[in-house]
């Protein structure tokens, strides 16, 4: 295997730290974000701001477990974006009526029309994150990190 700068990864006894799955993931997430912060006209809404309205837009009320689930973000940082986003008034937080220890989340107008606002930027962060691949490499793209995603292995 070869990295970025064409050396072969055997130089250092088979092993490439910049030529490993997990390291270029982590680059393309980076690109990924910073792409965001790019393109998003509200400099206030974070990425993960937006996956969090994005999820309970598309799964109507939710709970801070089902945005966890949805949105695979850790519980503690799921928290504190629905309190920044509670104090922007984008959600409205409840209690569950049937079990006061939890809360529901919904989006208020403001968060729904924001969400819609976003739609067009997020779709050219989309765009801008595939960079030069062709519909061909993007469908492939898509179909292998899913396969990864669904693999056997446990986590």
């Amino acid at each position: 295997m070869r990295n970025l700068k064409g050396k072969s990864s055997s130089t250092t006894e088979g092993y490439l730290f910049s030529d490993q799955i997990g390291h270029l993931l982590r680059r393309v997430y980076q690109r990924h974000t910073a792409l965001f912060q790019h393109y998003i006209p509200d400099s206030q809404l974070t990425a993960a701001q937006f996956v969090v309205l994005c999820s309970v837009r598309d799964n109507g009320a939710s709970s801070l477990a089902d945005l966890v689930k949805a949105t695979v973000i850790d519980q503690a940082t799921v928290r504190g974006v629905v309190d920044r986003l509670k104090q922007r008034e984008l959600v409205q937080v409840d209690h569950d009526p049937t079990d006061r220890r939890k809360v529901v989340i919904n989006l208020t107008p403001i968060g729904q029309s924001l969400v819609q606002e976003m739609e067009p930027f997020a779709k050219q962060i989309t765009e801008s994150t595939y960079g030069n691949l062709n519909p061909a490499e993007r469908v492939a793209l898509h179909f292998l990190l899913s396969k990864m995603l669904n693999g056997d292995e446990q986590v």
